[in-house]
């Protein structure tokens, strides 16, 4: 600690004890009901203070995030609460979080996705179609030239831009099979390269 930060610190301190001495000064008459309410008051900023300095292991317990394990090239996307997997994926660069969707065949991005990944829609050329929950869309070819999940990195991967509405982009198979081992456990998704 510097004695810059002890200056504040002795500061903070000096500033608190003679508010706490005004606060119990000025009512003396009701000491018991104005004790409890400083209590209640302190409790309420102590917990304000804890929830602030154990933020990110709240957040982790609440919304889990996938992790990597560089050791043994293990990446692990964790169950959301829709019961789907998630995983976020740069793309060309660009961070692009996808639905990991062992029922679609191919990558496939939304068109806001495309445009972040820096792909230009009005070059692209809708000349597949695609069966969906939603019905039959138009798709667009396109080559990603670079796709990184964590440390692993593949490039000139064939994928479609769909031109109707989509939640999320689809994690297909055609990038699912790159890996030599898909998991689920109880913690999650977990791919193995």
């Amino acid at each position: 600690m510097t004695s810059w930060e002890i200056g504040n610190l002795a500061y903070l301190v000096l500033l608190g004890a003679v508010l706490a001495f005004w606060f119990f000064v000025s009512n003396r008459q009701s000491l018991g009901r104005t004790v409890k309410q400083a209590a209640a008051w302190g409790f309420i900023f102590l917990g304000t203070i804890a929830v602030i300095g154990l933020w990110d292991d709240i957040r982790s317990t609440v919304r889990p995030m996938q992790s990597i394990n560089t050791e043994t090239g293990q990446i692990t996307l964790p169950r959301a609460p829709d019961g789907h997997y998630y995983a976020t994926l740069q793309v060309n660069g660009a961070p692009v979080r996808f639905l990991v969707d062992t029922g679609a065949s191919e990558i496939v991005l939304t068109a806001e996705d495309a445009t972040r990944a820096g792909l230009d829609l009005d070059t692209l050329a809708y000349t597949g179609r695609a069966m969906t929950a939603n019905g039959m869309v138009r798709t667009a070819p396109v080559t990603l030239d670079e796709i990184a999940l964590g440390p692993v990195t593949d490039r000139d991967l064939r994928a479609f831009v769909n031109e109707g509405e989509m939640d999320h982009s689809l994690l297909g198979m055609t990038y699912l099979r790159r890996w030599e081992r898909i998991e689920i456990t109880n913690d999650g998704l977990i791919l193995s390269r």
